[in-house]
């Protein structure tokens, strides 16, 4: 499992959105960059600035991913037929971790990779901890018994700012991946560019 190296909120100031559209996000009092120099005026970002900060948006949005495993997903996306940009959103979604965290068996997605890796995550009754793992279409995920009792999952099934979209079926503490979803599908709480991701890693 990958360290988490950063403070998670520095990203929503470094990219001046609530990335993760979360209540306690910094940016929702600070609008401004982090450190001593966040709040000179901003330039106007080159065409590479633009890929870049894509590339980090959508990166950070999937919590501890790696550059690497990122960089391995986009590979992926760019061998398999149809746009690039939609089958990267397809395959980032179909993480483990992330269909948690749409099912709202987590309050964030980083909550959700921790109860994954902790073992309270069942995919078709079998116990997984590998939140990177690649769910398929049909897949039933449930909560393990000592999970439905965490505080840390009550919290999440009642935040009111977040609906369970429709290609996750959910049946009270277990849900099934109905399709991958499109892009215009995935409920993401700022515009993500996954063409400006496309062209960063293809120039």
């Amino acid at each position: 499992m990958s360290k988490r190296k950063s403070a998670k909120y520095k990203l929503d100031r470094r990219m001046g959105e609530n990335i993760w559209g979360r209540p306690k996000s910094s940016v929702n009092r600070r609008s401004y960059g982090p450190g001593q120099h966040g709040q000179r005026r901003k330039g106007k970002l080159s065409d590479y600035g633009l890929q870049l900060r894509a590339k980090q948006k959508l990166k950070g949005y999937y919590g501890d991913v790696t550059e690497k495993q990122f960089k391995a997903t986009y590979q992926e996306a760019s061998r398999m037929k149809g746009d690039t940009g939609q089958n990267l959103i397809g395959l980032l979604e179909q993480r483990l971790d992330m269909v948690v965290y749409r099912a709202k068996f987590a309050p964030t997605i980083f909550a959700a990779r921790q109860i994954v890796s902790h073992g309270h995550i069942r995919v078709n009754g079998v116990k997984c901890n590998i939140a990177s793992r690649r769910i398929r279409v049909g897949d039933v995920i449930s909560l393990g018994d000592k999970a439905k009792e965490m505080a840390l999952v009550i919290e999440a099934q009642a935040l009111p700012e977040r609906e369970v979209p429709d290609y996750v079926s959910s049946e009270g503490d277990k849900v099934t991946f109905v399709r991958v979803p499109s892009l215009d599908e995935v409920p993401y709480p700022v515009k993500m560019e996954p063409n400006l991701v496309v062209e960063f890693y293809s120039r």
